[in-house]
């Protein structure tokens, strides 16, 4: 990670967006978005104490975090958005359902409709699109600066034409592999976990996965970053394997696995290759 003045130096560069993974996986996520000297989380699933640990290693106190929106109530996404308004005041976006099944303050809570654009900024902002999933108004989000937009995809089982639509030609793509079909069923879980896991409301599998990229991929992305990948039903080698296979010559940018123990990577969209290269010599001499 850089230290404050590289992230200062970074800062001269024309506004982009940056895209950072805190963590994927069951045991909590979150995606950390910044455009300018805006930050938002795309979900919190952690304990305080794990979500400032985090940003520490980023140089980012939770109190500079603008806004988390949810994407869905279930513990892994949501679980730590209380503590997060309580503790350091940050307010919390998300639709009825989520609100009310982590018990929020709905009078405190900003609540959202699906595809109703949520702007951080004026040039910054953020659209709900919802994702088939068992038990959760789950929506995906695609944030949007400048003409540039970047998807957070995550615990869906399948897809829909109106989720492809707007994923289509996006610069950044984060979207989970959740299992490889093989492992899965090869594996210890009982059948009635197999099938709920497989099911239409349940998670995409790394071929799902490419599937579905080979149909929204174009040559204007840049970036995918595969996330919450399953511990025991799949591997980095595994997931990024399959996702490639399918893609073939459809994808020629960077493709990256986000894991629990983040973060480890940024991906920063908006800028151009010249200044992608002055950013790098920024990180490294820092």
């Amino acid at each position: 990670m850089t230290s404050k003045a590289c992230r200062d130096d970074i800062s001269k560069f024309a506004m982009s967006m940056s895209f950072t993974h805190l963590g994927t996986g069951s045991r909590g996520n979150s995606t950390l978005i910044e455009c300018g000297d805006y930050k938002v989380l795309v979900d919190q699933g952690f304990s305080g104490r794990q979500l400032e640990r985090r940003l520490a290693r980023m140089e980012i106190k939770p109190s500079e975090i603008n806004a988390i929106l949810l994407t869905h109530h279930h513990g892994d996404h949501g679980g730590g958005a209380a503590i997060a308004t309580k503790r350091w005041d940050i307010p919390i976006i998300c639709n009825y359902k989520t609100a009310t099944s982590l018990n929020l303050e709905i009078e405190k809570t900003r609540i959202f409709e699906n595809l109703e654009v949520i702007k951080i900024a004026e040039d910054f902002a953020l659209l709900p699109v919802p994702v088939p999933h068992s038990g959760a108004d789950n929506v995906a989000f695609v944030a949007s600066h400048n003409g540039e937009r970047g998807a957070v995809v995550t615990d869906l089982g399948s897809w829909t034409n109106e989720l492809a639509n707007h994923l289509h030609g996006c610069q950044h793509i984060s979207i989970e592999a959740n299992y490889d079909h093989n492992k899965l069923w090869n594996g210890p879980y009982p059948s009635s976990l197999k099938e709920r896991i497989s099911s239409r409301g349940g998670h995409l599998s790394n071929d799902q996965t490419g599937q579905f990229l080979a149909n929204v991929v174009t040559e204007n992305t840049r970036s995918i970053v595969l996330t919450h990948l399953s511990e025991q039903n799949n591997a980095p080698h595994i997931a990024e394997s399959s996702v490639l296979y399918h893609l073939d010559d459809l994808f020629e940018g960077d493709i990256r696995i986000s894991l629990q123990d983040g973060p480890d990577f940024t991906h920063h969209v908006g800028q151009s290759e010249a200044e992608l290269n002055s950013i790098e010599g920024i990180y490294l001499r820092g």
